[in-house]
């Protein structure tokens, strides 16, 4: 029996929109204290913030614990 084949998935197809900003400051909360609610420091929320860095699937739930706010409100996926 023949393997299925599969494309391999092409990641710069997509672009990943953060809304983290918003709910944050929305809510009064600074990065200092987001960091503290999930366990990072307060450059990796910056980092976040500013699209310079896409957290982990794990990394990202804390967020969307912390902020009330589903994962797919905070990040939201295009094709570019």
């Amino acid at each position: 029996m023949k393997e299925p084949t599969t494309s391999p998935i092409n990641y710069n197809r997509y672009k990943c929109q953060c809304n983290i900003y918003i709910y944050r400051r929305s809510k009064r909360m600074t990065q200092d204290k987001l960091a503290h609610l999930v366990g990072v420091r307060r450059e990796t929320i910056c980092r976040i913030e500013n699209d310079k860095f896409v957290p982990s699937l794990e990394l990202a739930i804390a967020l969307s614990d912390a902020l009330g706010e589903s994962v797919n409100t905070l990040f939201t996926l295009s094709i570019k």
